[in-house]
């Protein structure tokens, strides 16, 4: 898979609890408290960091996990970045 680099938006606080909490429900990625408390206040600034933290944290290599599964987690955390670009840009338009 080739490497993104992009610059995506960066999520704020309550934008990665929610992710966190998709994630968890959706994926079955249920991160420890510490791990998500690291997160919330550091979050990666980039959709394949991110995905590859939410890995790491779960005790995980995100080079060796089966595709499909890491796809599917960086296809959540890849919507999550692009809404709040959306949200930047919105905010943007207005000021």
């Amino acid at each position: 898979m080739a490497q993104e680099m992009q610059s995506d938006s960066d999520l704020n606080p309550d934008e990665v609890e929610k992710l966190l909490g998709q994630l968890c429900v959706d994926l079955g990625f249920c991160l420890p408290p510490d791990a998500q408390d690291r997160l919330i206040e550091n979050p990666p600034g980039d959709t394949d960091a991110f995905t590859d933290a939410v890995f790491l944290a779960e005790g995980m290599d995100p080079k060796t996990a089966r595709r499909d599964l890491y796809c599917q987690v960086r296809d959540c955390v890849s919507a999550a970045f692009a809404k709040a670009g959306a949200r930047e840009a919105a905010r943007e338009e207005e000021g």
